[in-house]
């Protein structure tokens, strides 16, 4: 499974890159050619809804999944307006992520 994340936070980038990347997931850079499998973004970060409707014209069949520190109806709502296909707090994303790992295993 190739996983391109759009997270700021380094802390959280490397805690989830490192999780997936153990996971047997491989990370793609934000600005690679190849298609990912799963899109993951942190609605904290710049021009987060804006990156997740460019990012669902890009690539309109990929699973786009939005997280929050917490949850916030009115943002996780806007995100999937933008075209998000799955929400998620902070702190279960990495396990939604697994999830759809172990399914392409």
């Amino acid at each position: 499974m190739k996983i391109q994340l759009w997270c700021d936070d380094l802390v959280m980038r490397f805690k989830l890159e490192a999780a997936w990347n153990e996971a047997g997931a491989t990370m793609l850079k934000k600005n690679s050619s190849e298609t990912p499998s799963c899109i993951v973004i942190d609605l904290a970060g710049r021009n987060a809804l804006a990156n997740i409707a460019e990012l669902r014209a890009r690539h309109p069949q990929v699973d786009l999944i939005a997280f929050a520190p917490e949850f916030d109806a009115e943002l996780f709502a806007a995100a999937e307006e933008a075209g998000a296909t799955d929400l998620a707090a902070r702190g279960s994303v990495v396990e939604r992520v697994s999830r759809r790992l172990r399914r392409t295993v």
